[in-house]
């Protein structure tokens, strides 16, 4: 997977001296990463471009020495990006589907990133809640990367961050519409105010566009609309007996 020249430079900016790790990853998402349809073939094309360019320049919204939980990381954007360009970071990949899992905790070995990357498989739901082998994640920075719509992307992510914590997930151009349609939600999810940010500015061309979301307050898990709590004897409040 040849890195193209009117990119090579991008590259060096973002990368550093980790650039042939990226290439070697590249290659991986334009071979194996196909075949297992984790990455479209027209994809292959715009592999540095699109999708790793675009993912590295996130790491300039992460602090240094930070960790990072990646939700729904499929093929390793941006967890396994960030990883590659910012080995100051732990990175834990959380993805839920075996297939993809698989890719990933190959990568990892091959890229030589198992000290600071793990591959969690699961959903964000049950890595925030833990499981009977591993204890509840958490992290400095959750980023996602075109995973689902600002409301239920806060709800997935805003457990597994810290308090003071953020989410930073990669969106496009429809982001200030975004966070106009689901502010509220986010608010009520413990997120202070979602804002936009533009990474690679001068660097990558556009540059690539971030919502962050601050986890301000911790919140108890949201009820159902129209469910009803249950006595401790297990009988719904105010309802009829029910012969079970």
């Amino acid at each position: 997977m040849t890195l193209p020249p009117e990119l090579a430079g991008a590259a060096r900016t973002l990368f550093g001296d980790r650039l042939d790790v990226a290439a070697a990853y590249a290659e991986l998402l334009a071979t194996e990463g196909v075949v297992r349809g984790l990455i479209g073939p027209r994809e292959t094309p715009r592999i540095w471009e699109r999708h790793l360019l675009n993912c590295a320049a996130m790491a300039e919204r992460v602090p240094e020495g930070a960790s990072v939980i990646d939700v729904g990381s499929g093929a390793g954007l941006p967890g396994l990006v960030l990883a590659i360009a910012r080995p100051d970071l732990t990175v834990t990949l959380v993805e839920p589907l075996a297939r993809r899992t698989a890719f990933l905790v190959e990568t990892v070995e091959q890229l030589g990133l198992t000290r600071s990357v793990r591959v969690f498989r699961g959903r964000a739901e049950e890595a925030a809640a833990g499981t009977p082998d591993t204890e509840p994640l958490s992290a400095d920075i959750v980023t996602a990367r075109a995973v689902a719509a600002l409301d239920r992307l806060a709800a997935w992510c805003l457990p597994l961050a810290v308090p003071g914590g953020r989410l930073v997930a990669l969106k496009g151009a429809s982001a200030a519409e975004e966070i106009a349609e689901h502010g509220a939600a986010v608010a009520r999810l413990g997120g202070g105010e979602p804002e936009v940010h533009r990474c690679g500015v001068g660097v990558i061309d556009p540059p690539a566009t971030v919502v962050e979301v601050v986890r301000e307050r911790v919140v108890g898990p949201v009820r159902k609309k129209g469910s009803k709590k249950r006595s401790r004897g297990g009988r719904r409040r105010g309802g009829r007996d029910r012969d079970r």
